[in-house]
């Protein structure tokens, strides 16, 4: 039955080959990077003569940042080996080339069909493949486990949402979850949900959230301090990390609400999406606010009211620059972002309702005082002006935020330890114990 489901998941991928390439020209009607390097996607490009890698795959930005302490760490223990990091989205490849320039190889990882999945680990050669998440394509684990490559999934993650949603597929994700060597699950309720989708038990433990592991360097909070003097030291300033279109209105409503208590408050944004930089500076512009972009203007100035970071890979710098950070994604039914990044640079947090993507995380910081859950866009300009104006209850926020990471780091050391023994051909279940 397997076999049949397979080859009918196959046909109906081929099937939808063109509307493979539609979506990807709509999406680079709006983000330029989609309408690049297709064919890799189909497992085409120049053979980079890799005699053996270990591969690890991050689908965007926030899966990239959160394998960096791990891939710094592999790159570290393993010198002789080659590293390849894949990625879907163009965000996440600039981060890859920002990050490590060509001392990986770099690709985008190709849709789930057979021939172009046997192209991609033909090339590649892995000795161990480190998915991160929650990446599970029955077609790619199939070819791995054929080839005898062992596969760790990293930092595994799986919401309630995805668990219901794989659907006619369930039974070749089963299996394909059932070929992975270890699976190191960011908490509890995630282990148990990978068991429910048909994990071995004896190849699955809780292991933590790599994320935990940000690390900061020296040099951030200095030149945070050097930013706050250059746009006045003494303003109030916050920033919407990573939001959506739908959140856009409600953040400079909440700031024009703010502006009226706190003058000259700055606000600072970053849209999750590069096709949202141009309409946020000129939402920003709109409403009549003092506006100035990374892009053109390095840094915001005195008479700023609102800055735009419209580049990529610059949020934790401009966050450690804030008093205080609204982590979107979460007012919207979108499940919310990382609210790791804010915390591990001891600053205060707003959420909204929705953050089923990061649920453990935010709700440990919310409960150790470091995080504040807003009911609604209303509620968000209360928030802000209430936290603004209470200079110790911030300070005490920012230290229970440091508090928690400090007590959850540690996640990229087991992670380590288990690609160590996978490579090793020993049994990863013994960790610890």
């Amino acid at each position: 039955m397997d076999a049949v489901r397979r080859v009918a998941y196959t046909l109906i991928l081929y099937a939808l080959t063109p509307l493979i390439f539609y979506r990807l020209v709509f999406r680079g009607l709006r983000s330029r990077g989609y309408f690049s390097r297709w064919f890799e996607r189909f497992g085409f490009f120049p053979d980079p003569r890799i005699e053996s890698s270990i591969w690890i795959h991050a689908v965007s930005v926030g899966e990239v940042n959160a394998a960096a302490p791990l891939i710094d760490a592999l790159r570290e223990r393993y010198p002789d080996y080659s590293f390849v990091v894949t990625t879907v989205t163009p965000t996440g490849s600039d981060r890859v080339r920002q990050l490590w320039q060509d001392r990986v190889f770099h690709v985008y990882l190709p849709y789930d069909l057979p021939d172009a999945v046997t192209r991609f680990v033909t090339r590649v050669n892995p000795a161990i493949a480190v998915i991160m998440e929650t990446e599970i394509w029955p077609n790619l684990f199939r070819q791995l486990a054929k080839r005898g490559v062992p596969v760790l999934i990293a930092n595994a993650r799986l919401s309630s949402k995805s668990l219901k949603g794989y659907g006619p597929i369930r039974p070749l994700v089963r299996a394909a979850i059932r070929s992975a060597n270890f699976i190191a699950a960011q908490s509890q309720i995630d282990a148990e949900r990978f068991l429910e989708l048909g994990a071995r038990p004896e190849r699955i433990r809780v292991v933590g959230n790599l994320k935990y592991d940000m690390r900061v360097p020296d040099s951030l909070i200095p030149q945070a301090a050097q930013w706050r003097d250059a746009w006045g030291a003494k303003r109030p300033v916050w920033i919407a990390a990573s939001t959506h279109e739908g959140e856009e209105q409600a953040v400079i409503e909440a700031h024009s609400r703010l502006l009226r208590r706190f003058p000259d408050a700055l606000l600072i944004v970053a849209p999750r999406h590069p096709e949202r930089f141009r309409p946020m500076i000129q939402l920003c512009r709109g409403y009549g606010f003092v506006t100035a972009c990374r892009s053109e203007d390095r840094l915001a100035r005195i008479d700023s009211q609102c800055f735009v970071v419209d580049t990529l890979g610059e949020l934790v710098p401009f966050c450690a620059a804030a008093d205080i950070a609204f982590v979107a994604g979460s007012l919207d039914p979108i499940g919310g972002h990382n609210v790791l990044e804010p915390a591990a640079l001891g600053v205060p947090t707003l959420v909204g309702p929705n953050t089923f993507n990061f649920a453990e995380v935010t709700d440990l910081l919310i409960e150790k005082g470091a995080c504040l859950r807003i009911a609604d866009a209303d509620d968000l300009a209360t928030a802000l002006q209430r936290l603004l104006g209470d200079t110790q209850k911030r300070k005490a926020m920012g230290e229970a935020a440091l508090s928690v990471v400090e007590d959850q780091r540690g996640a990229a050391a087991r992670t380590l330890d288990i690609v160590h023994r996978v490579l090793a051909g020993q049994n990863p279940i013994t960790l610890g114990g």
